[in-house]
Formats: structure tokens, sequence, C-alpha cells
């Protein structure tokens, strides 16, 4: 239950706002002056303030108010706050707003207007410590996260910063566990939007029936259960960006109420008559073949096209040979100091052992495996039997065979992968296309 401190000199307006606030699941915390509201904030913070700007000095300044205002901020503390007063005026309204003030009611107050002011500044309240959150988060990434070494990724990773800045929609293709929502997190904070937020949303996980509640809200009374205002995720994702992931997953339903959104940057929420206007940088990603839904009639190609403005493929693990055991050391790192244990080295066998690995689960299965050896570690060193590995899954079952054999056998599989494009199989092995050339005219390779 979120809990409300009221400022306010004169108990009749205290117990007024008590027990309409307790009405709506809001627990109650009263003061009758600011200096008393002070003491109770030192000993548990609000979630919300609602306070009057006039008290015993005179009733029509508002200057008391503004001195607590200037003490909440000399302080630190970051509280939504509300102001009331009776004698508003523009330069009172102007200062208590530079100070910090989130909104202001007159009084007498209209008691649903001030319910969904309430509600909607704790939820913005929220949304902002979520986005703190994440910037510290994506901080400490920048000073201790992996760098990824291999040149697939690094050439990825500068295209995406180019495209970034501009406010084209960017879809990320790839398989599952490449790592598509940190490289959406990647193109937001490189984009003219990273002062605002970036908006997750698992569009597989929304049932049908709250998929227009869930993306554009709804106001209170627009169906039996919306007891409360909600507030959408293309609201809550104004002015920032909006990361659709599993976009496959949606029903065509789904895809015909989002594409009107795209289409005209215009959206109304369930109940409401506003048009509101959508100003989110889309950024959007999935696991599967597009073009082959849109064949099958499961996917949109109108979507498609306003999804796809720019397209980015995130290789596969097995095409990052250069990460694998640099990435690896790092995840021993990370759990290490996670779970307080002495260092952790890995053997030679674990290390041949990875890079023998295809890792079809990429590095969310890496993650994974490194965890739980990091957990179950006793020795300080992980060998390739604490990796837990499948061996069908290595190469260590192939028969021997000389390194021309195997190199011609590597070249067959890459090129077979990659349809016979030259370039992919290229990014697939790690060389250059001119190496692969050479290596291809040496074995005659390619040829009709």
């Amino acid at each position: 239950m979120q809990s409300i401190l009221v400022i306010d000199d004169r108990a009749d307006i205290r117990t007024s706002l008590r027990f309409l606030l307790e009405e709506h699941q809001y627990q109650v915390t009263e003061a009758n002056s600011p200096q008393q509201a002070q003491i109770e904030i030192r000993q548990q913070l609000p979630a919300l303030i609602l306070l009057d700007m006039n008290f015993t000095l005179d009733t029509v300044s508002g200057q008391e108010g503004i001195n607590f205002l200037q003490w909440m901020q000399d302080a630190g503390h970051v509280i939504p706050v509300i102001a009331m007063t009776a004698w508003s005026n523009t330069p009172l309204i102007v200062k208590a707003m530079q100070l910090g003030a989130r909104d202001f009611i007159d009084k007498p107050w209209n008691n649903a207007q001030l319910i969904n002011n309430i509600q909607r500044q704790l939820e913005i309240s929220a949304l902002s410590q979520q986005n703190s959150k994440l910037t510290q988060q994506l901080e400490q990434g920048r000073k201790q996260g992996y760098q990824w070494r291999s040149a697939i990724m690094q050439t990825l990773l500068s295209q995406l910063s180019t495209v970034a800045k501009t406010d084209a929609n960017i879809l990320l293709t790839g398989e599952n566990g490449t790592g598509k929502s940190e490289l959406a997190q990647f193109i937001h904070e490189c984009s003219g939007k990273s002062y605002s937020s970036l908006v997750q949303v698992n569009m597989g996980a929304i049932p049908e029936a709250l998929f227009e509640s869930e993306m554009f809200g709804h106001v209170k009374g627009a169906f039996t259960d919306a007891k409360q205002k909600r507030i959408g995720r293309f609201e809550l994702a104004d002015q920032g960006s909006l990361f659709l992931d599993e976009i496959a997953n949606m029903t065509l339903t789904q895809q015909a109420k989002l594409l009107r959104v795209l289409e005209s940057g215009q959206y109304e929420a369930v109940g409401s008559s506003h048009t509101q206007n959508s100003n989110a940088r889309i950024i959007s990603a999935t696991n599967c073949d597009l073009n082959q839904a849109i064949e099958q009639g499961n996917f949109r190609e109108d979507l498609f096209y306003r999804l796809n403005t720019m397209t980015f493929e995130v290789p596969a693990l097995r095409q990052r040979c250069d990460d694998v055991l640099p990435l690896a050391g790092y995840f021993v790192e990370q759990f290490t100091n996670k779970y307080h244990k002495t260092a952790i080295k890995i053997a030679d066998d674990a290390r041949d052992a990875m890079l023998d690995y295809t890792w079809p689960g990429n590095i969310r299965e890496m993650s994974h495996l490194m965890e739980r050896a990091v957990l179950l570690n006793h020795n300080g060193v992980i060998s390739a039997t604490d990796l837990a590995i499948p061996p069908s899954r290595t190469t260590s079952d192939f028969p021997l065979m000389s390194l021309e054999k195997v190199e011609q056998l590597l070249i067959n599989r890459a090129l077979g992968q990659s349809g016979n494009n030259v370039a992919d199989a290229a990014e697939i092995l790690g060389l250059t296309k001119s190496s692969l050339y050479r290596r291809m005219d040496k074995y005659g390779l390619g040829k009709s």
C-alpha cells in the first residue's frame, strides 16, 4: 500500500483527504505544518506529498510552501509533490514547479481529478525510479561490461550506433539468446532519445483481451476491472524508445492494432475519445523468419515494412569465435563476485570444450553454464566436466583426419549454411572474403 503525506494546518481538510485517499487504498500520514512534515519525512519517506502552500505566516503568499519545497530540494528528497492552495497565482505556481512540485490543485478540489493526478504522479515516479536503476546498470556496464572482440560484432555495433542517431525504426533478427534486448538498450543509449525512457514489452506475453489496455492504456471504468486509470506502454515511451520483443508471436488482430499506431502515430486509451500522439522510436526483435511468416499468412506484410526500416541480424555465438573464451571469463568473474566466491580459473580442457561447442542457446546458454559452474565450484578451477557440455554438441566425436580435410569440411558446411553466399560463409568462419576465396580455390571448392 503506497503512503501519502498530507500537509495542511486545517484538521477538517486533513480528515477529508484521509477518507478520500483511504477509500482508494492509500496509506495516509498527516502533518499540520511543514516543520512536523520534516520530522515525518526523516522517519519514513512517503510515496507522494499533498502540500498546502499557506500556513500561519499568511493566507495568500504561499511562502511557507515554497520554503518547504526548498528544504526538500536541499535535502535531496526526490518525492512527487502536489501543491494545493485556495489562493493560487501564476508566479506562485511557477516558483513551486521550479522547486520540484509536480502538479498544482486548487481548493476546493475535485475528488476524481485529484485521484487521477495522484495516480499519474505515482506512475511517473515509479517509471523514473526504474529508469534510474537502468541508467545505473548501463553506466556500470560501460565501465565493467564485456567488450566484444570479434570483428563481426564490432562491425554490427558500429552500424547500430550510426543508425541509432536517426529516428528510423530498427528490426533486430537472430536466434534466441543472442543478446537482442541488450542491443536494444545500446541503440537507445546511442540515440538522441537516451534522456527519456526505454520501455520494453514482450509482445508474445500479452493476452489478446488486454492488448489495447497494455499498449495504449485505459481510463477508469472503461471495463469491469478498470478500477483506476492505466498508462499504456506507448505513453510511457513518449519521447523515448519502445522495444517490442518477440513481435512474431502477436496475433493478426494485435498486429492490425499496432499497425494503425505506426502508420498514423495516433492512438486512444481504452474508454477514451481523446486521441494521443506517439513520438516513441520503435525497436523490434524476433527470432522468426518474418518473410516465411508472411508467406504463411501469419504476419502482416504492411506491418513488416513499418518495422524494418533498418534490419540487422544478430550473429549466433558460434559465429563469434573470438568472443567465446573472453566472454566465458567475463561471466565467471561476474558470477564469482555475485556469489562471493574466491577467484576461479578456467582449465585448458574446459577452454577446448567451449571452443568445440556449437552453443545452440548462444549467450544465454553460456551465462547459465558459467553460473552453474561457479556455484558448484569448490577448488578454484573449472574443468570440462564442470561445464557439463553435452558431448553430442561438440566436434570431439569426429574421426581423426588431416587439417586440410577438416578445413574443407568446415568450408563446405559454411557454404551450405549460407546458401553458397561466400561473404556470409566467410563471416561464419571468421575469415575475410578474400581469404575464403583463396582456400576455396586451393581445394577446388564451389566450382560447378
